[in-house]
């Protein structure tokens, strides 16, 4: 009918249409075979060969439910790294866990503070839970304790803290984060999110298991993702028991499949292939910092399994947008970061050896 009201539509949350989807990394270059990713900081080694092997025994159990506490899995991450296995809890990825944790300690007139160049999922959970981001600058791309200290109000319930952070690859050390940690009241939650923790060379590094250990309002958020897992989603958090227990409350039953528990196990367990992708990573990640690095471009140092390449907008007559460009045309696929507030930059992840020579045989070029 001509006259007919329109029908009242479910409506939103606000803060839900505040979010901007998050976006990864391009994957492939318009359906070619041939090409080079360098865009989600994956393994450059891919996965443990024993991960691998575990998922043999999967055949044998595809018509059972998982695990729904993911004890093995847990009991691996205690053992490796001497946690009480009652303050673990898995994720869907690290992902989950954040969304978890804003769901259960935020809501509408809260604030959480996300460093300037942080993670960009922290905006999301947050909005996502009805709260307020409040974003603390950094200094000359690094976390700055101070500026993260001077935006805490009454409000404040939470602060974000990727470490190494994602994309500058900057960190700061265990003192700093101490101080962070000093400074925040007991009602503050601190999320050390240490999802590069495997590829950190830095002698002055925390990866936040300590503060954890002697604080009720500190949580370590670690992911699989980075080190030969991704495609598994796998994250998992080491918490106060207070904490572990309000999240196990929100979390899905059966929430890690199978697949994924068995392959977790095994990777956690192989360390001696971990510390071959630290070894590997920081050989390349020095090698190609190096080779890059010029008045043209400046190379961040990095302490995660990928470098910030910053541009000038037109420096020597490149710019990251040419610099991208001629990347892909030698099929090679960076990320770029104008959705971080970085239009000058790019982020490249380590891979093999081959892969970082092309990569500087293609900047140097243009440098050049």
């Amino acid at each position: 009918m001509a006259n007919s009201i329109p029908p009242i539509l479910p409506t939103p949350k606000t803060r839900v249409l505040e979010i901007s989807a998050y976006v990864p990394g391009k994957s492939s270059l318009n359906g070619e075979l041939e090409y080079i990713k360098l865009s989600s900081n994956e393994s450059p080694l891919g996965a443990s060969p024993k991960a691998m092997a575990a998922l043999n025994g999967l055949k044998d159990n595809l018509a059972s439910y998982p695990d729904g506490s993911s004890f093995a899995l847990r009991k691996a991450l205690s053992d490796v790294h001497d946690l009480p296995i009652a303050q673990l809890i898995i994720g869907s990825g690290s992902d989950e866990i954040l969304h978890l944790l804003a769901q259960a300690y935020l809501g509408a007139g809260d604030e959480a503070i996300i460093t300037q160049y942080g993670f960009l999922m922290y905006p999301i959970v947050t909005n996502g839970a009805g709260a307020t981001p409040v974003y603390a600058m950094d200094r000359d791309y690094r976390v700055d304790v101070d500026a993260i200290l001077g935006a805490v109000t009454a409000n404040t319930k939470m602060v974000f803290l990727a470490n190494p952070n994602n994309p500058t690859g900057t960190y700061i050390d265990a003192i700093e984060l101490a101080r962070l940690h000093g400074g925040l009241r007991s009602d503050i939650l601190l999320v050390v999110d240490s999802a590069y923790a495997e590829y950190v060379s830095a002698s002055d590094y925390s990866v936040g298991q300590e503060l954890v250990s002697h604080s009720g309002n500190v949580v370590m958020v670690r992911t699989f993702s980075k080190m030969g897992l991704a495609a598994l989603r796998i994250g998992w958090m080491y918490g106060p028991a207070a904490i572990i227990d309000v999240l196990n409350r929100l979390r899905d039953p059966f929430n890690i499949n199978m697949s994924a528990q068995l392959a977790g196990e095994a990777a956690v367990r192989d360390v001696e292939f971990t510390q071959k992708l630290n070894a590997h990573n920081a050989k390349w990640r020095q090698w190609l910092s190096a080779e890059i690095a010029s008045n043209a471009i400046r190379v961040l140092p990095s302490e995660g399994n990928f470098i910030l390449a910053i541009f000038g907008d037109e420096v020597d007559g490149v710019s990251a947008s040419e610099a991208n460009a001629a990347l892909l045309g030698a099929g090679i696929i960076v990320r770029e970061m104008g959705a971080y507030g970085l239009p000058n930059a790019l982020r490249i992840s380590i891979g093999s050896g081959e892969a970082m020579q092309k990569v500087a045989k293609v900047l140097k070029g243009m440098v050049a």
